[in-house]
């Protein structure tokens, strides 16, 4: 079995970092560079910071914290919002991020996806999918309806059919976001993680309401997801990457330790 990966999030807005229940909500959560070098050093295996307002107040990424972030990381760094075309992409690749991840401009120009991906490989593509179960279908898991502009916003597109279609155009990962369980601490869903991870040949990211290692333990095992993301954990204290990959191994599940 590959070694699962355990990524701390950082949203970002107005240059600081945040955090809130399914999208709203939002508190202060400290600064985006100081963060992400405490996580780093606390095991995490990668880090991804989303600049979940650019999109919607139609700006670029804030390229001055993409630089002052990764001056202090010595894993890999993704970074998402506000990203448009594939000069987006390479002025935020230049300011230091390995991967980037699209949203909102990849669902508008699904194009997208593979113009960057030719110019800086599909490894460095995440399409990042926010979504919500459709509980008045038949199938509120596989129905689950996309959203854009950081959740705001819902799209005629469906979950699991748009991952197949990002993995065909060259996306290199999956980030899925459950906007149901996103801040609640309550659990990731499962269901709805491993309907996308069924349906793609390329790494799933589960994202959204993480609280204790048995959530991580059961989005590894019954999501079959290949990373799981988390944010408020580990920003206000309740564990670290290293103390969580610790239990995570002790459950049989295969996590780089840190040294």
């Amino acid at each position: 079995m590959l070694t699962k990966r355990i990524i701390a999030c950082l949203d970002v807005h107005a240059g600081r970092v945040v955090k809130g229940v399914q999208f709203v909500d939002l508190i202060d959560a400290g600064d985006p560079a100081t963060q992400a070098a405490r996580h780093a050093r606390e095991g995490a295996d990668e880090i991804v910071l989303l600049d979940i307002t650019a999109t919607h107040e139609g700006r670029q990424t804030l390229l001055d914290t993409v630089r002052r972030t990764a001056k202090e990381l010595f894993v890999p760094f993704c970074v998402g919002g506000g990203i448009r075309s594939a000069h987006d992409a390479e002025e935020v690749f230049t300011a230091g991020a390995d991967k980037i991840s699209v949203n909102s401009a990849a669902l508008a120009k699904p194009e997208l996806i593979s113009e960057i991906g030719r110019s800086f490989g599909a490894q460095a593509v995440v399409v990042a999918i926010d979504a919500r179960r459709e509980p008045e279908t038949a199938d509120p898991v596989k129905n689950a309806r996309v959203y854009v502009r950081g959740g705001r916003k819902p799209t005629e597109r469906r979950a699991v059919e748009w991952a197949r279609e990002a993995e065909d155009r060259g996306a290199g990962e999956i980030l899925l976001t459950s906007m149901d369980s996103d801040g609640t601490r309550a659990g990731f869903d499962c269901e709805l993680t491993a309907a996308v991870s069924e349906a793609v040949n390329i790494p799933v990211i589960a994202s959204g309401g993480a609280g204790t290692v048995e959530h991580f333990t059961d989005v590894f095992k019954r999501g079959k997801a290949d990373a799981a993301l988390a944010a408020s954990i580990f920003h206000f204290g309740v564990s670290t990457s290293r103390a969580l990959k610790e239990e995570l191994a002790r459950e049989g599940i295969p996590v780089r330790l840190p040294c």
